[in-house]
């Protein structure tokens, strides 16, 4: 699993930082999380290929978080896509981008999927047989969801060194990887989790866009390896969060500690602050680890 931040500031790109916009590679599986101004210049720049995006996941309908997503659609189009492009949004997402398709008569010529949501309540938007993604119902100005994006278990694989130590013969591997049990030189049977090893723990990844302090999501992001919780105030700024519906770095901890997750990564910074790493040090009060997302930082959780 292996996250690269395209953008993680609020509101107005600058000519050094960039409005919200994730990818998250998940076995095999290239997610684009948000899409705001600038997206498909920071894929180029960080060689993401455009042709692995199949699927994009929007937060909510405020420009920074979607305002580039017609401009991605488009040079798709450009470059002459024929796969289907996917597109998980907010109720009124397919109208605001076919109306600009429409007046720019630019309909692309590949099937572009909009599946708008509206629920209230965690729902599954996407399952295949080795990932899940469920939304995170959160607290905002408009309709906003996070998303949780979860690994299935992986089969359980087979132990060679164990199959020889038992007498296994090698023409029941291909059974035994399928679950099967084994069968010894005596004929008596071998258990298939004596011949297997446990597979690695399931990763997840849950991505918390603009809310404010908001506990009902726990339930949902429990147990989660990374959490992504937005972040746009400090403390002394606190007050703002109930009227601009956004969180302070320690509340984003406070949700990490309870969520019992394994790393909480800040984002969404307000460009007011000198410096980022004034983020990390209030979260650090509450929880740990903490880290900062940036501007073409990777984050790399293993295979």
């Amino acid at each position: 699993m292996k996250l690269t931040v395209l953008g993680c500031y609020a509101a107005t790109p600058r000519t050094f930082t960039n409005p919200t916009s994730q990818v998250l590679e998940i076995k095999n599986h290239l997610f684009l999380i948000d899409c705001g101004e600038g997206t498909q210049v920071q894929l180029r720049k960080y060689k993401v290929k455009f042709s692995r995006i199949n699927h994009i996941f929007i937060s909510h309908l405020h420009g920074d978080h979607f305002f580039g997503l017609p401009g991605l659609i488009s040079t798709f189009r450009l470059l002459g896509r024929d796969k289907e492009l996917h597109i998980y949004g907010p109720k009124g997402i397919k109208q605001a981008i076919t109306l600009f398709l429409k007046l720019g008569d630019s309909w692309t010529n590949y099937p572009l999927i909009f599946h708008e949501l509206e629920s209230k309540e965690p729902e599954l938007i996407f399952e295949d047989e080795k990932v899940t993604v469920r939304t995170v119902p959160l607290i905002h100005r408009v309709y906003t969801n996070g998303f949780l994006f979860q690994e299935k278990e992986s089969p359980r694989t087979l132990d060679v060194e164990a199959a020889r130590k038992f007498g296994v013969d090698r023409s029941q591997f291909n059974n035994i990887k399928n679950g099967a049990d084994g069968v010894d030189k005596s004929g008596q049977k071998v258990p298939n989790k004596k011949l297997t090893l446990d597979p690695p723990e399931p990763k997840s990844y849950a991505f918390c866009s603009d809310t404010m302090y908001n506990e009902t999501i726990l339930p949902t992001i429990q147990n989660v390896t990374v959490l992504y919780h937005e972040s746009t105030f400090l403390e002394s700024e606190v007050h703002l969060c109930e009227k601009t519906k956004h969180s302070t770095a320690m509340q984003a901890a406070q949700i990490a500690q309870k969520a019992n997750a394994k790393l909480l990564i800040l984002g969404h910074y307000s460009t007011r602050y000198k410096s980022i790493r004034f983020f990390k040090e209030e979260a650090e009060a509450i929880f740990a680890p903490v880290d900062l997302a940036d501007d073409g930082k990777v984050f790399d959780f293993g295979d």
